[in-house]
């Protein structure tokens, strides 16, 4: 049975199910400086007002939109059934005269599927693409080339070209491929310089359910969604249809520009409903210029754990306001440290441009080159302070940890603190342990389980449960609501802001 690959390998659960779809992306220069007097580049004179419609834009960039199909080879288990496919057959005697007849069928019905002379089977998809210069590079999703054997390219008069993938980039889902035949006179389209704006006219093209060139229309809806594909989620939501077969295909601006590479749908049932994601122009001119000139892609690597900052932590840390990244923990001979970053500091912008969170920051730094400087303006201790880090390159992706889940608790027999804790000396080593939680205490509503170790407060080093007495009492003085907690568990370190609760009265 045939798969249809605009359906992405990731799957992205969105109430109970999501579909894949495509969009467009920004094309830097360099891919389109020239212009061969044979080549069309398209979409360079519409941008009529919408009332007039939409027929001149589409029949300007329309022959630069593709469908992509590819074949990939089919697991075993999927051809004859399933993976726990067996054909029953029926239990006869050995002088039975059929016995032979089914005896020459069983074996090769029920054989294991990695059988050295099994004849391999291969399953048709189909996706989405757009040609961004005329001697045919083709934008596309990572997903629909995932794993192909091979990839064609359908134009729209039906002309059917070989290509060969130059790159992917799973992280952002975006892939580049390359026509085989000599060509300079294909048309071709541009990524968009501006940034789409909330309320933009969008219209798509693609190639949805392998019907071919579908055009549909309607307005950018957000931007900066974060859809948990990835930690560099920074999607454009459109209202255009799009469906299955979408996928990496374009969305125009008025102007015949590429805004976004249409990438995943949200939709309960499978079909549209009106909400689709694209990856910005921006971001897919710099993946796709760094796969065309390397093949792969590189990022910058800042070396540190991440959290976000919520209003108990920024009133803790004394800050205005939520913005920026909280260092858990720099990694040890990684960028961050070995500039001087330490656990605790607020990272509130790069280069002097703001960040809002820890994704944002992971996201920026990704994008600028290995063995670049960026200048960190950082908060610590209430101070502001700019620190230069020479980035490395990001070999692995940077996982965040995860905050343990809150847990039920019995009620303590005692506790020493105002927060609801009861701590004991660490036998392991730094910090105090807490041996018990109040499950009615503010500690508790934020997480806070026995066996955590709280290892600073209030910004400095505990050792001892009077320390902790004491950096509550300072954070008092210094007329904070809350106070900042740095809390291992299972060796994993995070920052909780917890309130602070009245001074019990003798």
């Amino acid at each position: 049975m045939a798969k249809m690959l605009s359906t992405p390998t990731r799957k992205l659960v969105a109430a109970s199910a999501l579909a894949m779809v495509a969009a467009a992306g920004t094309l830097g220069a360099g891919f389109v400086n020239t212009q061969p007097a044979q080549a069309q580049q398209v979409g360079t004179e519409v941008g009529n007002p919408p009332m007039t419609g939409f027929a001149d834009l589409v029949e300007s960039v329309s022959p630069a939109v593709v469908s992509v199909q590819v074949s990939v080879e089919a697991p075993m288990q999927q051809i004859q059934g399933g993976p726990n496919f067996q054909f029953e057959f029926p239990d006869l005697p050995e002088d039975h005269p059929l016995r032979r007849f089914f005896d020459q069928f069983e074996e090769p019905f029920n054989a294991p599927n990695d059988r050295p002379n099994r004849p391999r089977e291969f399953m048709q998809a189909m996706g989405s693409g757009f040609i961004i210069s005329p001697d045919g590079y083709i934008v596309t999703n990572n997903h629909v080339v995932q794993d192909a054997t091979e990839v064609s390219v359908l134009l729209e008069d039906d002309t059917e070209l070989a290509a060969d993938v130059v790159g992917t980039d799973p992280r952002t889902d975006l892939a580049l491929l390359k026509i085989h035949e000599e060509r300079d006179d294909l048309p071709f389209v541009e990524f968009a310089t501006d940034e789409a704006r909330v309320g933009d006219w969008v219209v798509a093209v693609g190639n949805p359910f392998g019907l071919g060139g579908t055009v549909t229309a309607g307005i950018v809806s957000a931007r900066g969604r974060d859809i948990n594909a990835s930690y560099y989620d920074d999607f454009l939501q459109i209202d255009a249809a799009v469906n299955r077969g979408n996928s990496g295909g374009p969305s125009f601006n008025t102007e015949g520009k590429v805004v976004g590479v249409n990438t995943a749908i949200f939709s309960p049932s499978g079909g549209n409903v009106g909400i689709a994601f694209a990856i910005p122009a921006q971001l897919a001119q710099s993946v796709i210029s760094q796969l065309q000139e390397n093949g792969f892609v590189t990022r910058g690597f800042l070396g540190v754990s991440l959290q976000d900052l919520n209003e108990d932590l920024a009133d803790a840390l004394g800050l205005a306001n939520t913005n920026g990244a909280l260092v858990t923990e720099p990694i040890e001979g990684a960028p961050a440290a070995d500039a001087g970053i330490e656990s605790g500091d607020v990272i509130v912008s790069v280069d002097g441009e703001g960040v809002e969170n820890a994704r944002e920051l992971s996201r920026v730094i990704s994008q600028r080159s290995p063995e670049s400087d960026v200048v960190l303006g950082v908060i610590r201790g209430g101070e502001e302070l700019d620190i230069t880090v020479t980035l490395d390159r990001l070999e692995e992706e940077e996982a965040a940890p995860e905050t343990p889940a809150e847990e039920e608790q019995a009620d303590p027999e005692a506790t020493n603190s105002y927060i609801g804790v009861a701590v004991a000396p660490n036998p392991d080593g730094e910090g105090v342990v807490i041996e018990d939680v109040d499950p009615q205490g503010p500690a508790a509503a934020r997480g806070v389980m026995p066996g955590d170790v709280i290892e600073q407060a209030n910004g400095g080093a505990i050792s001892q449960p009077e320390d902790l007495v004491a950096a509550l009492d300072a954070a008092r003085e210094e007329g904070k609501s809350a106070i900042s907690l740095r809390i291992s568990r299972d060796g994993v370190a995070r920052f909780v802001g917890i309130p602070l609760e009245a001074e019990e009265q003798e």
